[in-house]
């Protein structure tokens, strides 16, 4: 695909290619046509085909109406949203579909280390290893560079604590503070596993070169004027919270292993005994 695509493809976020998955960007409906045309020809010229019944198109913001996309004639299928590498991304900019996504990719692997969770016989600590290397990965899945709001996160928790308490053999009535359950099988809050998460990739991020893409896209400024009303939560809010709540500021992360040292939230040493 690198080879056929040499003369058409342009740096990232412009284009983006993943095995056989590509997502084209640009700034106005009659570019995306002429890039789709191009890439098309190029492909085509290779021996493969653009798929036109999964190829779709996203527009994003502004106040004119979006006009439709075609390919040599066939209209394409508008979409608010689309998965790519995992994650969704929704022509709004919000996250809760991602959220609810990787609940449920929680779920799923909770539920199928449930024989082993829920057994009595298992030690907390034991438990508590499978959840942080099973379930919680799933969970957090993509969140470094999520701009996640407080409510997000509290629904995440949420749904951590009670897979938490019945892994541990509790309920609520048994009223058990939800400290003393995470210290039952050594995890900390998922909130806080997002905000290292977060703050590791930023550090990533600037000390890579100047034209490296995450650095670029970090730093983009978007024309146009901004809607009346609150604006929308960015990344870039959730690292300068990070920063001022851990105590850095920029230039910390030049020094790479100081860095991960002081944005690292540690799981508390779990409480001895089984559920």
């Amino acid at each position: 695909m690198d080879v056929l695509t040499e003369g058409v493809r342009e740096q990232a976020p412009w284009t983006m290619l993943f095995a056989d998955d590509i997502v084209m960007v640009d700034e106005s409906k009659d570019g995306l046509e002429d890039k789709l045309e191009r890439w098309r020809q190029a492909v085509e010229e290779g021996g493969l085909r653009i798929s036109r019944a999964k190829t779709e198109y996203m527009w994003f913001g502004g106040d004119g109406r979006p006009g439709s996309i075609t390919l040599q004639g066939q209209l394409l299928t508008r979409t608010g949203e689309f998965k790519y590498l995992g994650s969704y991304v929704n022509e709004k900019g919000e996250l809760d579909r991602e959220v609810n996504h990787r609940i449920q990719a929680a779920w799923i692997n909770w539920k199928r280390m449930t024989g082993m969770l829920c057994d009595r016989r298992i030690q907390r600590k034991v438990k508590g290893k499978v959840f942080k290397a099973v379930v919680r990965p799933a969970m957090i899945y993509g969140s470094e560079t999520w701009p996640v709001k407080k409510a997000q996160e509290k629904k995440l928790e949420v749904v951590e604590m009670r897979m938490l308490r019945w892994s541990m053999g509790k309920t609520r009535k048994d009223k058990i503070r939800n400290e003393v359950i995470r210290k039952m099988g050594g995890v900390i809050e998922v909130s806080k596993k997002i905000q290292e998460r977060r703050l590791q990739w930023f550090g990533h991020v600037m000390r890579r070169e100047e034209e490296y893409v995450g650095r670029k896209v970090s730093s983009m400024q978007l024309e146009g004027k901004r809607r009346r009303g609150r604006p929308k939560r960015r990344w870039k809010d959730c690292v300068v919270e990070d920063l001022r709540e851990k105590e850095l500021i920029e230039e910390d992360v030049l020094d790479r292993t100081e860095w991960r040292r002081r944005v690292r939230n540690s799981d508390p040493l779990p409480l001895k005994g089984k559920s």
